[in-house]
């Protein structure tokens, strides 16, 4: 789009631009595309001109400047980010991050400088991959036995600490143990650091780099979940379920310094809790308690610290019991809270998916009318924002679009029924920077109580209503469509798979579906969202089957052997399937697959059209009914493989990882080498494999040093 299309037509005489407007404008209308090719040459040769900077360069002429100072990207992946035809536009700019990092490049000579030290090491690990890391000299962790003759006073502190056994009375350290800061001695042992099946380390050469790859994400002041029978037992996490909490990362002072516990997105522990509370609680830390509406939070004199499994430990009044590996909190029996208890608190995800608080693109329209609901906003429900919609457009107050947005992190428990009307255009979402949950309860006796979105039957195909779904979580119920609806997007949102959850994180209601499309035309657009199953009742004799596009997603059935999206006694769903980076966990039944790429299914496919669409680099079970297929396993593997899982469960912090030590087959089985599946995005391996690299180029001589994964 060019930036000033008429500043050609400006530069004409008067006299030319009157004799052009009395024959319909030509001139201008010329002019118009010889300013938008100038436009399209300038910008070429501006870009030209960054292109020169590490600091403005285009992500593909990273490697090109690398070059330059000797920086080395992986083998093979030289000209991948520029020439890869089959990577969106953003799967392309975070594999080239992770390729050829900009801040890795930048630093490439400093990084010399600083050649074996154990900040650069850390160092590395964020710039390369990305990762909060701590690196850990493991060789001093060795204990060994003293001579006589060496036990000098200038080494005997030293060796004294090197070579003594764990202190039982020092229960800080004791309860650092098994973690990256753990500082007890340890025997030799035999085994590398930097070996990539069975990792050691504690030997007289070892280094190990210790990281993170689970991402801190925050709720901010979100309603507790009070747990049934007891109003004095609560859950941080507003589903019911048990949630371990994490840091919030604190950003270090200086790069020479050695990171700590306060530095990464560590699980915090009971112990650390309880010797450092000012530390993790209170506004703006780790996490917030406030209760019965008061602006300010329970006092951190007032918290104590205790194992709440089964919830056997009992409050004393006026106590505060938080148990942060379970993300449990217990009031005493006679101070439990009257009006409710809210909390901020911080939670480990593997990525920006589902509903949350990161940051997402917008387009927003200059015509649509917006809608705020919230405290302090001009309307407290969502149902009373979509009444005042109807009314100002039936008024001629307002168009057709509308954007009713959610601006806290609350829970609304509502009546939702969207009737929409020819023309409309819905935008129902979460404001920046919050995760609003929409709870569905039993409104009815008599019929179910989804969130309905329901079109008139008398639409024309051409006015046909648009509804987005944006940044939401829906528990309780799952969402209903019905009507000739033209789309529905449902985008950053997650419909818990199963409804709703207990509190080891096992669905209520594992069969139930959360997505039910009845005898509708809408196109449906899923992407970076959680959702359980999907039901399609539709017209298969009169009605072509709609479009059905799932993209960087989890569709989740709760088992292997559920279908994940069917047809009513497991039909075939009257919908043509679209997927791309997504996992699917359950069996699919469609009339047809247009297109999946990337994906991971752990339950058969079986599709009623084979001759139409294809499967590229996907994992599909055997016994599955398929169109024509390249490269997909396990048949183009060497060996059987299937995936294996860290968890599967939604609502545990490694939900739809792949576990370390699974097949490299999977791992690695993307068109791009990136793993299968929904989080295909990160490029795992290859932030990896550059970091080893790395590690390999600016370690101590003579040093065994190795890449430990904390999470």
């Amino acid at each position: 789009m060019t930036r000033e299309p008429d500043a050609l037509a400006e530069l004409l005489p008067r006299w030319h631009r009157l004799r052009d407007a009395e024959h319909g404008e030509p001139l201008r209308a010329l002019l118009a595309v010889i300013a938008e090719q100038a436009d399209l040459i300038r910008t070429g040769v501006e870009q030209n001109h960054r292109d020169l900077f590490v600091e403005t360069a285009a992500p593909w002429a990273l490697p090109y400047l690398g070059e330059l100072v000797g920086y080395r990207p992986l083998p093979g992946y030289e000209r991948l980010p520029a020439s890869h035809e089959a990577l969106s536009d953003a799967s392309r700019r975070r594999l080239a991050e992770a390729l050829a990092p900009r801040r890795d490049v930048a630093a490439t000579l400093g990084y010399r400088r600083r050649k074996g030290t154990l900040p650069l090491l850390e160092e590395l690990a964020d710039s390369v991959a990305g990762w909060p890391a701590r690196a850990v000299e493991l060789s001093r962790l060795v204990a060994h036995h003293q001579p006589v003759r060496l036990h000098t006073p200038a080494t005997s502190a030293e060796r004294a600490a090197r070579g003594r056994l764990p202190d039982l009375r020092d229960g800080a350290a004791l309860g650092l143990a098994g973690t990256p800061f753990d500082e007890l001695p340890r025997t030799v042992d035999v085994r590398r650091a930097a070996s990539r099946h069975r990792a050691g380390g504690h030997a007289p050469t070892g280094v190990g780099l210790h990281v993170w790859r689970l991402r801190p994400h925050s709720v901010t002041r979100a309603p507790a979940y009070c747990v049934d029978r007891a109003r004095n037992l609560y859950t941080f996490s507003v589903l019911g379920n048990d949630t371990p909490l994490v840091t919030r990362p604190e950003p270090e002072v200086s790069a020479a310094h050695l990171a700590t516990l306060d530095h990464v997105p560590a699980f915090v522990r009971r112990r650390q809790l309880a010797d450092r509370p000012l530390d993790y609680y209170g506004p703006g830390k780790s996490l917030t308690i406030w209760r019965d509406g008061r602006p300010e939070p329970v006092e951190a004199d007032e918290l104590v610290v205790a194992d709440l499994s089964d919830w056997r430990y009992r409050a004393r009044r006026g106590q505060v019991v938080v148990d942060p590996e379970l993300g449990r909190i217990a009031f005493g029996a006679r101070t439990a809270p009257r009006h409710g208890v809210w909390v901020s608190y911080h939670h480990a995800l593997a990525d920006d998916l589902g509903g949350g608080e990161y940051p997402r693109v917008r387009h927003d329209t200059p015509d649509a009318t917006r809608y705020p609901v919230g405290p302090g906003q001009p309307h407290q429900r969502v149902m009373d924002a979509f009444a005042r919609w109807r009314e100002d457009r039936g008024a001629g107050r307002c168009g057709p679009e509308a954007i009713i947005e959610i601006t806290d992190s609350g829970a609304y428990q509502e009546q939702f029924d969207l009737d929409l009307e020819p023309g409309d255009r819905l935008h129902l979402r979460a404001a920046e920077g919050t995760r609003p949950v929409l709870r569905l309860l039993d409104w009815y006796s008599n019929r179910p109580d989804a969130l309905n979105i329901h079109a008139d039957d008398g639409c024309p195909p051409g006015e046909a209503p648009h509804v987005t779904l944006d940044g939401l979580l829906v528990t309780g119920r799952g969402i209903h469509v019905s009507g000739p609806l033209g789309s529905l997007t449902v985008r950053h949102c997650t419909l818990v798979p199963g409804w709703s959850l207990e509190a080891g994180c096992a669905p209520h209601h594992p069969e139930e579906p959360s997505l039910v499309l009845e005898r509708t035309t809408a196109r449906v657009d899923i992407a970076r969202s959680v959702l359980g199953a999907i039901q399609v009742i539709g017209d298969e004799v009169g009605t072509d089957p709609p479009p059905l596009r799932i993209s960087d997603s989890v569709l989740d059935a709760t088992a292997h052997h559920l279908p994940a999206l069917a047809a009513p006694d497991c039909r075939h769903a009257h919908a043509v399937l679209h997927l791309r980076r997504t996992t699917v966990i359950g069996e699919i039944h469609a009339h047809a697959v247009r297109v999946a790429e990337n994906s991971l299914l752990t339950g058969r496919l079986h599709v009623a059209r084979r001759q139409v669409g294809h499967l590229r680099f996907c994992y599909v079970p055997p016994g599955s009914r398929t169109p024509r297929r390249f490269r997909c396993l396990p048949e183009s593997a060497d060996r059987p493989v299937r995936p294996w899982f860290a968890s599967e469960r939604y609502g545990t912090p490694y939900y739809a990882r792949l576990a370390d030590g699974g097949p490299e087959e999977i791992r690695r089985g993307a068109d791009d080498g990136a793993e299968l599946g929904v989080f295909h995005d990160l490029f795992e391996p290859q932030r990896e494999d550059n970091l080893w690299s790395r590690l390999a180029d600016h370690t101590p001589a003579g040093t065994d040093a190795g890449i430990l994964f904390a999470t």
